[in-house]
């Protein structure tokens, strides 16, 4: 029996700033490790404890438009195919994402068991999970609902919580469910912790595909059909699955819990399976750094840092040196183009940074300098009055598309690798050192046609040089 994970990589996780942005949400970073929290959650399933009947199937990935060629990259550089990305043209929270995904996995007639991820979730000891996992699969092969409850580490007022009730069997650790209690205030959840009757509510779900299309057609049969029609009317574009834009955004907005979860809890097929894994939501820098692998004086540390004195803070460096000396409790993150400095106890009020950079039009509340796109990436590093100088990297065999622009020219400079360059009428290759000019109104496409990457230096120059100066007659991406 193949298991079917489903990863939800919706969110922007903006109590993350200036790491996360909008159009580079928690998920798509690196907070843990090397891999991003996307790429953990996809290789989350394999190992041992995983292995023969419970072998897991390439994942169903239900993704924001705007992040599917980012999602589908950091997929491709793990060596995960997924078995589709189910692109969202607007988020509708939770319900609506498992529901499209249950469709799709139900559409060749297969009725598989969804591990159902969120994919902006850190989990430190995976081998525990998998090994909760493997008792949840045998549930659910059994026509059960099962979530996973995270055995809390202390009053937590920004998780919700399961109140959990009597053992599913004799010697299981499957528990039924009693409730689901909303995020509770911290003399509620100090009671909730020291009661040892609940749970924090991970947001993990295992289920069979058809047990879920029927909860949600009983509970919320408006979201079931707003889903099915979107599916129906929508179509595959290579790796991609495309709902119908209209249908989804006429779908109402709802999470897995108020839709389905909160209506069914108390009944003998809802189990909840404890969890002790060094689970976290990374929901905020603070939660970041108690997660973290802290020194000997509590501190976490990332990136190129020299630390002097330092206790309980978090300092992370992105692209320059960072010097700390002396401080407490604080937490500092440095990006090529923001500085963030808080004291722990404050950090939640990013929020509210993030909200004056929207209020004032600024650029840092949406993009990093470096922008990610299909066929590679760009980074900005250096602008003034009419001028922009960006680095651009582009991926073996990818090229972009054939286009124009109205406002500016392109000085181009390769650093490595090879160009093959269409200039008007043109074709032709530019090598290491060599260099072109494309002037206002030309016609033009950069390609990559050899087996690693190619590095240039772009100079732009002219009265406007926004990225929405671009006229497209051809692309191999489906961008107008």
């Amino acid at each position: 029996m193949n298991i079917q994970p489903v990863i939800l990589c919706g969110g922007s996780g903006t109590r993350l700033w200036p790491l996360s942005r909008e159009q580079s949400p928690k998920q798509l970073l690196p907070l843990g490790g090397e891999r991003t929290l996307l790429q953990a959650t996809a290789l989350r399933l394999d190992g041992p404890e995983l292995a023969g009947d419970l072998k897991p199937s390439p994942p169903i990935v239900v993704a924001n438009e705007q992040y599917r060629f980012v999602t589908a990259e950091q997929l491709r550089e793990v060596g995960v195919r997924p078995d589709a990305i189910v692109l969202e043209p607007v988020g509708r929270n939770t319900a609506p994402a498992l529901t499209v995904a249950a469709l799709v996995a139900r559409a060749n007639g297969a009725d598989p068991v969804l591990a159902v991820m969120p994919a902006d979730h850190m989990i430190r000891d995976e081998v525990m999970f998998r090994k909760v996992m493997a008792h949840a699969l045998k549930w659910a092969l059994s026509d059960h609902i099962v979530t996973f409850g995270i055995e809390p580490e202390g009053p937590e007022t920004g998780y919700g919580y399961i109140e959990i009730g009597d053992a599913a069997e004799p010697g299981s650790p499957a528990l039924h469910i009693a409730r689901f209690v909303e995020k509770p205030d911290l003399q509620t959840a100090q009671g909730y912790v020291d009661s040892r009757r609940y749970l924090w509510n991970s947001g993990i779900f295992v289920l069979r595909a058809s047990v879920w299309l029927t909860q949600i057609g009983h509970y919320r049969p408006d979201i079931l059909a707003a889903c099915e029609s979107a599916i129906g009317q929508g179509a595959r574009d290579a790796d991609f699955m495309r709902m119908d834009a209209s249908r989804f955004l006429a779908c109402p907005a709802d999470s897995i819990d108020y839709a389905v979860m909160e209506h069914i809890a108390g009944r003998e097929d809802v189990l909840v399976l404890p969890l002790s894994a060094g689970w976290s939501d990374v929901g905020s820098w603070k939660a970041l750094h108690e997660v973290g692998q802290q020194d000997q004086d509590g501190n976490v540390v990332t990136g190129d840092v020299i630390g002097i004195g330092n206790r309980d803070s978090l300092i992370r460096a992105e692209g320059r040196l960072v010097a700390a000396i002396g401080l407490t409790d604080l937490i500092v993150v440095e990006t090529p183009d923001a500085v963030l400095v808080a004291h722990r106890d404050h950090i939640q009020e990013v929020k509210q940074v993030v909200a004056q950079l929207k209020k004032l039009g600024r650029s840092e509340s949406e993009a990093h300098r470096k922008i990610y796109r299909p066929w590679g990436y760009y980074d900005s590093i250096d602008f003034g009055d009419r001028f922009q100088v960006k680095r651009i990297v582009v991926r073996p065999g990818a090229k972009l598309s054939l286009q124009m622009h109205h406002h500016r020219a392109e000085h181009w400079i390769v650093v490595r690798g090879t160009a093959r360059v269409t200039r008007g009428e043109e074709e032709f290759l530019l090598s290491e050192n060599q260099s072109t000019y494309i002037p206002i109104g030309t016609t033009h496409r950069l390609e990559n046609p050899g087996k690693v990457e190619l590095e240039m230096i772009e100079v732009q120059s002219g009265s406007y040089l926004g990225e929405d100066d671009i006229v497209r007659f051809d692309d191999s991406y489906g961008r107008t």
